[in-house]
């Protein structure tokens, strides 16, 4: 399993860090040829379910992600949302969170993820695109 972590700092408070972060359609904005929907609920809860659809032409997968638990920041307690992987060719888990820090927040995106095909051997260039692409992500969803 190619594994990453990306942990950014900003002077948002924890509330607006973690609307921002659970703003499902917006992380599709830095993705490359990538939407992001909610397809089950609302997006805010255990047991929704948010389709990434990545397509170029005729050639597209879609990556379907069950919330698999869901706590939003508030006193005294870490904003946590762990989404499950569910689709094919890609499986895993992320997890986003959202702690206060000083005057504002720190977003920590935790992902593991596996690709069908791809052999292990593949799994640090993995890492790496992972953490150059969400990483992009988390900076347009936290920036001005």
């Amino acid at each position: 399993m190619a594994r990453f972590v990306l942990i950014r700092r900003t002077p948002l408070p924890p509330a607006e860090c973690w609307e921002r972060l659970t703003a499902w359609p917006r992380h599709g904005d830095r993705v490359p040829f990538t939407r992001v929907r909610v397809v089950r609920g609302t997006g805010r809860e255990a047991g929704d379910v948010l389709l990434a659809r990545t397509a170029l032409g005729p050639l597209r997968f879609d990556d379907p992600m069950e919330i698999a638990a869901l706590v939003a920041p508030g006193p005294g307690r870490d904003g946590q949302c762990r989404l499950v992987k569910r689709g094919d060719p890609v499986h895993g888990w992320a997890e986003l969170r959202v702690r206060a820090v000083g005057g504002g927040s720190a977003a920590v995106w935790t992902e593991e993820l596996t690709v069908a095909g791809l052999p292990r051997l593949l799994d640090p260039a993995l890492s790496r695109a992972g953490r150059l692409v969400f990483g992009r992500v988390l900076e347009h969803l936290l920036g001005p």
